[in-house]
């Protein structure tokens, strides 16, 4: 999808976007190839095609923050397949909802083989070294809840990354809810010891860790490795629909 986006462009919106998709033409290749008889003053056909050259370029060299840059965050989604070799899925734990008031307690990082899990008072520092090895992050409502936690704890992040926060997306193509009732939706099953656990079960489970239960960090650890690999499924599975829903809003 990123290779028949044009809105990074500097002067391209989405109307113009949109026009272009509306003649069939699909692709940064099929736009050169097709640039004299498409429907566009001269000089905005040119201007596209300085930027398509521009974004070749980038993304051969596989330069996500000109992209993360460039495309507006809601669209980010787009450019998933374009760097789907460096994607973490993140997820995170934490005593309560306010970053001002609570504490992250465990970061989950998936790299779509390894699920690495980085936990409070053991190794959780080690989480920001892991995901600066990344391009792409994957979260489901992490712009307002994951990333910002982070960025209070460890304000020396720098998030660059390209970020598909997937709560917004799915929202497109009617898939409402929180992660566990889109998982339903979508048929993902998790195992039957952490079905019925919830962000508010994190919490208790996290105090009983405290109190010297290791069995209940096991769980948490179980419930978060689940939340990250799903996202991996949530989004391969809702990808072409998301895509196809772009191109027929036209």
């Amino acid at each position: 999808m990123l290779t028949s986006s044009y809105i990074h462009i500097p002067g391209i919106g989405k109307v113009v976007e949109k026009k272009i998709w509306s003649t069939g033409t699909r692709s940064w290749d099929e736009f050169l190839e097709r640039k004299h008889e498409l429907p566009l003053p001269c000089s905005k056909s040119e201007k596209i095609c300085q930027g398509i050259e521009e974004s070749m370029d980038r993304l051969e060299a596989k330069d996500s923050e000109y992209f993360a840059t460039s495309l507006p965050s809601s669209e980010h989604w787009r450019a998933f397949r374009s760097f789907s070799d460096s994607v973490a899925y993140v997820d995170i734990e934490t005593t309560g909802l306010s970053p001002s008031s609570s504490k992250i307690t465990v970061i989950g990082i998936y790299n779509g083989n390894d699920v690495k899990s980085f936990v409070s008072g053991i190794n959780l520092d080690d989480a920001i070294e892991e995901l600066l090895k990344y391009k792409y992050l994957v979260t489901f409502n992490g712009a307002r809840f994951d990333l910002p936690f982070i960025k209070k704890e460890y304000p020396q992040i720098e998030f660059k990354h390209l970020h598909a926060d997937i709560m917004y997306s799915l929202r497109r193509i009617g898939y409402i809810g929180g992660l566990k009732q889109i998982e339903e939706d979508l048929g993902i099953s998790r195992t039957e010891d952490t079905i019925g656990i919830d962000g508010l079960e994190a919490i208790r489970l996290w105090n009983r860790y405290e109190r010297g239960n290791d069995d209940a960090l096991d769980l948490l650890l179980e419930y978060n490795r689940e939340d990250i690999v799903n996202l991996e499924k949530i989004i391969k599975l809702t990808y072409e629909d998301l895509m196809d829903y772009t191109f027929e809003s036209q």
